[in-house]
């Protein structure tokens, strides 16, 4: 199948959640992952007429931007260490998981302009995953107001791999309601508007929960081109 006619799909599964929920499905993004697929399979979704792209490997990254460049917005979605910063800092859009100091500072360090970045949160409290405590979100965003070249525009987090719905949802829901408090601290540095949640198992979920940023790469643009 290809990446249209996928994105036809997702993008009428968003319309039903957004109509259910009460939400404009315009607030929603689709971020192609693309760290599965060849460069071709990523300009299929360019052409497809998706505007996100979302890496997770700086190798990986510099190489999908080399082929595309400027026709797409770009994300690094995965663990980012800090010694990774300076390869992608001056080509990524965005940064989905800031949860450390060490990487503030050298995103802070490396940056030639503001960096839209989203804070990491481990809501579901696995091991196996990154992020801050939900209890800890607070006292890092107020400490990020020491770096001129951060703006935090969200929040990020994964949900547990289930099919327990409950569960999902409490994931998201959570995320959404610390969004919400953050906000209505009004950090210049921290708008905090943003919520990034919601990949190929679960993002109708995310939708009905207040995701705006939705990563999605199976269900869009498959994994059949394993690099």
């Amino acid at each position: 199948m290809s990446v249209k006619q996928r994105l036809q799909t997702i993008q009428q599964h968003i319309a039903e959640a957004c109509e259910k929920t009460g939400r404009n499905a315009a607030d929603v993004q689709i971020v192609a992952v693309t760290k599965y697929v060849s460069i071709a399979r990523a300009n299929e979704a360019v052409k497809a007429g998706i505007v996100h792209l979302g890496e997770s490997r700086a190798d990986g990254f510099l190489q999908k931007y080399e082929a595309i460049g400027k026709e797409a917005t770009w994300h690094f979605i995965g663990t980012l260490q800090s010694r990774k910063v300076k390869q992608i800092i001056d080509y990524v859009d965005y940064i989905h998981s800031l949860d450390r100091l060490s990487l503030a500072e050298e995103i802070d360090k490396r940056a030639n302009r503001t960096m839209k970045c989203f804070v990491q949160v481990n809501v579901s409290g696995e091991m196996s995953k990154h992020g801050l405590a939900p209890e800890d979100v607070f006292s890092f965003i107020e400490t990020l107001s020491a770096f001129s070249r951060i703006e935090v525009v969200g929040l990020m987090t994964m949900a547990p791999y289930t099919d327990d719905e409950a569960t999902i949802r409490r994931c998201f829901r959570t995320l959404r309601e610390l969004k919400e408090r953050v906000q209505e601290k009004q950090y210049p540095h921290a708008p905090c508007t943003q919520l990034s949640m919601g990949m190929s198992n679960d993002y109708v979920i995310a939708v009905e929960e207040g995701a705006t940023f939705l990563r999605l790469g199976t269900c869009l643009v498959g994994e059949e081109e394993v690099e």
